[in-house]
């Protein structure tokens, strides 16, 4: 088991990078419209930085080895295929409609983390908050202001891709061995950004919105790979801690840092009664607790009255 501290840092800085990630993100596609060209600088950039940091002695990561590369390949075309559904959701929703889809993934994720990954099914008061997450994403649903079509068409498909990220990736946590949790980081991003170069060259767009970037645009662009980095080490570091179900719920958690900033700062947010049911949701995340493991639920179950996140 690892230290109380050391869960705390992970979880909070996961928490942390997520909810400003949504909205750095959603600025730097706003400053600058090519989303494949803000998703590959904030891979490649991470993949930089890693490598660069090892080189000057601070962090230890792992090289690249073929079999391993070969088993993170699948991790990257999902962790892509991911982000990318992400940064198109945000293009064309606001932010609390791609949020409400987020809320109602552990309800999906509980029962593969049962079928899939060895876990018992979640206690009545558990079932009870992720049944709370799906009503209090249909009633935002209802006060949407800015409904389209293809807003909803790249959550939908984010919401399917998000669901195999979580199992999957929890799945390779468990059984690649790695030498550091900045090897996960440098393995993932690195081969997630390749495909990228040919996306944004090839699209025309993309290309004249680069040849007009600004300086404030740049700005927003290096943000996102900065809070990119942190987020990836944190995520892994999180991940490996927490079961996929409860990995997801922590991350909906932080999602209330996320409505606060987006209500200060943006002017396409929901109404006041779409951001009661956003809290709702947030409130039913809370009190889920993480189901135990089949395998030694007697001991786990003693464990069952214990918080979710560190104290």
């Amino acid at each position: 088991m690892k230290p109380i501290s050391g869960s705390a840092f992970a979880v909070g800085g996961y928490m942390l990078c997520s909810a400003t990630l949504l909205i750095s993100n959603k600025y730097a596609v706003h400053k600058l419209p090519a989303p494949s060209f803000v998703l590959f600088s904030q891979l490649a950039g991470t993949a930089i930085v890693v490598k660069a940091a090892q080189a000057l002695g601070y962090i230890k990561c792992d090289a690249l080895e073929r079999e391993k590369v070969i088993k993170f390949f699948p991790v990257a075309l999902i962790f892509l295929s991911t982000i990318f559904l992400n940064i198109k959701s945000l293009q064309y929703a606001n932010v609390e409609t791609f949020m409400v889809f987020r809320f109602s993934t552990p309800l999906c994720i509980s029962l593969a983390d049962y079928l899939f990954l060895g876990r018992q099914l979640p206690s009545p008061r558990s079932w009870a908050c992720l049944i709370a997450l799906l009503l209090g994403s249909l009633g935002y649903a209802m006060t949407d202001s800015s409904f389209r079509v293809e807003g909803y068409m790249f959550c939908a498909l984010w919401y399917v891709v998000f669901c195999l990220d979580q199992i999957y990736l929890k799945h390779v946590t468990n059984t690649v061995k790695m030498d550091s949790n900045w090897g996960r980081v440098y393995y993932s991003n690195l081969l997630a950004s390749a495909p990228l170069i040919f996306t944004f060259a090839g699209n025309a767009s993309e290309l004249e919105a680069l040849k007009n970037i600004d300086t404030s645009a740049a700005l927003a662009v290096a943000l996102s790979v900065v809070l990119g980095v942190a987020m990836s080490y944190f995520a892994w570091s999180a991940r490996s801690l927490l079961s996929a179900t409860s990995f997801t719920v922590v991350g909906n958690v932080c999602k209330l840092l996320t409505i606060t900033i987006n209500v200060a700062i943006w002017d396409k947010h929901a109404s006041p009664f779409g951001i009661m049911c956003l809290l709702f949701c947030l409130s039913a995340a809370y009190f889920y607790k993480q189901a135990p493991m089949r395998a030694d639920s007697k001991n786990d179950e003693e464990d069952e009255g214990k918080e979710l996140l560190p104290k």
